[in-house]
């Protein structure tokens, strides 16, 4: 029995003003990308404070000339970024600075994107539906990562699961 079954959710969660509007900026110009990391934990029904706003963006040629796009909306056209800064493997973009940094990587530990894209969840804030990791593959990629934080994660995760 798969006990980490996905599903669309309603979601509580606390986002800066830029962090809302870049995904609302995605969402509008159909960049094909997920929430991961410690909001996409609270996406779960496990909040915890983080410090940055994490997306995953398929690199893929077409989504990069959208993200693009999207970042010269967001105030960003002279930013020098290019459609290679996200069709490139192991990339991470970092927008702003920490608590509301915002973080475009292009792959993440332990997931593949297209395999976690046909298990996303959809999760809906103030009316705005924006896809998450699924939680199987949030545990892999906490997993994978294996830093004390992600550890934490983790358990939580497995608890969460035990429970449901």
């Amino acid at each position: 029995m798969n006990t980490f079954v996905d599903a669309s959710l309603e979601v509580s969660m606390d986002l800066f003003p830029d962090s809302k509007e870049l995904l609302e900026l995605f969402i509008a110009n159909e960049v094909k990308f997920m929430v991961v990391g410690g909001h996409a934990l609270g996406a779960h029904g496990l909040p915890r404070a983080t410090e940055d706003f994490d997306l995953w963006v398929w690199p893929d040629p077409l989504n990069a000339e959208r993200i693009i796009t999207c970042l010269a909306q967001f105030g960003f056209e002279h930013s020098g970024l290019s459609d290679k800064d996200f069709t490139e493997p192991d990339t991470v973009v970092q927008l702003g600075f920490t608590p509301t940094r915002i973080d475009l990587m292009t792959s993440i530990s332990g997931v593949e994107f297209e395999d976690a894209w046909e298990r996303r969840i959809i999760a809906t804030l103030d009316g705005v539906e924006f896809p998450v990791i699924g939680k199987a593959d949030l545990v892999a990629n906490k997993w994978a990562l294996g830093r004390p934080q992600d550890l934490v994660d983790l358990m939580k995760l497995v608890r969460q699961a035990q429970r449901e």
